[in-house]
């Protein structure tokens, strides 16, 4: 009988353990429920904290919008006649009641001469009617033709000087004749378009804000308009829409804006900077913010009592670097690091910037993997 070389003898054996060891092994090593969570340490009830009063601070609204004249009109002729005459030229500055454009009359001035000779004879007939009726020597429907012929010719009269004026049509209000779209011999018919008139002197900015900014409006909020070339208008706010607009659920808005050196703008874009009412504020990091249980932002800080508490906050403004926030407590005691270290309750040990400076490393770091930011940055945006 062959013998089994040593080697292969060996390599069974130890084979034949590791099954053995893997089917019996040691099962109570294995727990089914977790085991208990560490107490917190010291380090954990330790939390940054920087003490900070509220400050006045001036929110803006910046809105995009557009410049347009207080006042423009599109002059329409009143009546057909030939060009005969353009007193003014184009882009002049005008007052109102100025001629800006003569008509061919077609003999209005005799004709209206005329009809004002006939006024006076039935103004006179009528009169010696008068004296007449009240001596009985005529009828009353005979009077009464009388004044009707009257009435009518004063009828004619302010119909023939209405078109005589109309042949000369003068400026509504001041402003510059921007456009004149006709030329000498142009036949004019009603209604037809011949010039536009603007009143730049004062500008208006239209724009449109939406459903969370017009409740921070009013009448009378001061307004900066910024150019495209740096320069600035200031007025004020002073129309507010009371009704969305359908399609995009935005509200209309005015602004008007002075414009003394009578600059070259309507019709242009600008940006629109509204100044809301001085508000108290907190300034802080948002790295600082968080979400309560209900989704809404809040701070944590401590009371009087190193308590932790976590309040909610509205954002008034806010950049990359800071968050200017109310509805928290004046003055303020803000955890600034260990926020995320400890609960809404707890008792905690205070400590400020100074002494987590000359605290042991390990629990500056600490402090800094559960806030997120280093310790000193996080005194800086505060204290900005």
């Amino acid at each position: 009988m062959r013998r089994i070389p040593f080697s292969y003898a060996l390599a069974s054996l130890l084979v034949l353990a590791l099954v053995i060891w893997l089917a019996f092994g040691n099962f109570q090593g294995f727990q089914i429920t977790p085991p208990d969570a560490a107490p917190r340490s010291d380090v954990d009830s330790r939390v940054e904290i920087v003490v900070q009063q509220s400050t006045p601070f001036i929110p803006q609204q910046i809105i995009q919008g557009q410049l347009s004249a207080e006042r423009e009109t599109t002059l329409r002729a009143n009546v057909a006649g030939f060009v005969m005459e353009k007193p003014v030229t184009q882009g002049s500055r005008v007052e109102a009641g100025d001629t800006l454009l003569v008509l061919d009359n077609d003999a209005l001035p005799e004709r209206l001469q005329q009809a004002r000779d006939e006024l006076a004879v039935a103004q006179a007939e009528y009169a010696g009617a008068r004296s007449l009726r009240e001596r009985q020597l005529i009828s009353q429907p005979e009077l009464l033709r009388l004044q009707s012929a009257m009435s009518a010719s004063a009828a004619s009269v302010a119909q023939l000087q209405k078109q005589s004026d109309d042949s000369r049509p003068t400026a509504p209000f001041d402003g510059v004749l921007n456009r004149i779209q006709v030329e000498l011999g142009d036949l004019l018919q009603p209604g037809e378009e011949w010039a536009q008139l603007v009143d730049d002197r004062r500008l208006k900015g239209v724009a449109w804000v939406s459903q969370q900014q017009v409740g921070d409006l009013s009448m009378g909020m001061p307004v900066t308009a910024r150019l495209l070339n740096g320069d600035h208008l200031e007025g004020e706010l002073t129309f507010i829409s009371h009704r969305a607009e359908e399609a995009t659920r935005s509200f209309y808005i005015e602004a008007t804006l002075d414009n003394p050196a009578g600059k070259r703008l309507a019709g242009g874009s600008a940006e629109l900077t509204i100044t809301l009412p001085p508000r108290q504020v907190h300034t802080l990091s948002p790295a600082l913010l968080s979400l309560n249980s209900e989704g809404q932002l809040a701070v944590k800080h401590l009371d009087d009592n190193d308590q932790v508490h976590q309040t909610t906050v509205e954002i008034i403004s806010a950049d990359i670097q800071r968050a200017y926030v109310t509805g928290l407590p004046d003055p303020l005691r803000l955890i600034t690091l260990g926020a995320g270290m400890v609960d809404i309750g707890q008792t905690v040990v205070p400590v400020t910037a100074d002494e987590m400076t000359a605290s042991s490393p390990s629990l500056q770091h600490s402090l800094e993997r559960s806030s997120g930011q280093p310790a000193q940055d996080s005194v800086n945006a505060s204290a900005d």
